[in-house]
């Protein structure tokens, strides 16, 4: 019968041998991807030529100065206006039921083509013309819309 084990001998490397492992893998690591590593070093080279990284190191020592002018930028009232205007854009599309806006965006498109093809006829309209247009059921049901908007958009107005 065997002996019981009493003690577990570690094998501790030395700061030296895990200096070494470790230059092992590198070395691996490096003949294994040495097209990337040549490809990775032909975009810097380009880069530094550019004069990329020079720029990037004086970006870099005046980060305060640049900070300082981004926000002075930012806090203009043009920027702050449009960003005003984003952020009210972006909640009133936002409440607007996307069906909607889908048929009115198709309709647009389908109103635009229509306006294409009798656009280079030069005739003008008459008052007749206008009143027996709102007899199409097309034409009254643009202009009821065009009318039901105005409305609303003058109740909005209060």
């Amino acid at each position: 019968m065997a002996a019981p084990i009493t003690s577990i001998k570690w094998n501790e490397l030395t700061p030296q041998e895990i200096k070494q492992n470790k230059l092992g893998e590198l070395q691996s690591l490096i003949a294994k991807q040495d097209q990337a590593l040549n490809k990775i070093l032909e975009i810097t080279g380009e880069l530094d030529d550019a004069g990329v990284f020079d720029a990037l190191k004086a970006m870099v020592k005046a980060k305060d100065d640049i900070a300082k002018i981004a926000v002075d930028q930012a806090s203009r009232d043009p920027v702050t206006n449009i960003i005003n205007h984003v952020l009210y854009a972006t909640s009133v599309i936002s409440s607007i039921d996307p069906d909607v806006t889908a048929k009115l965006a198709a309709s647009v498109k389908s109103g635009l083509h229509e306006a294409e093809l009798y656009s280079g006829n030069g005739q003008k309209v008459s008052i007749f013309q206008l009143m027996t247009a709102l007899n199409d059921p097309d034409t009254n049901r643009a202009v009821k819309f065009g009318l039901d908007f105005l409305k609303g958009m003058g109740k909005g107005l209060e």
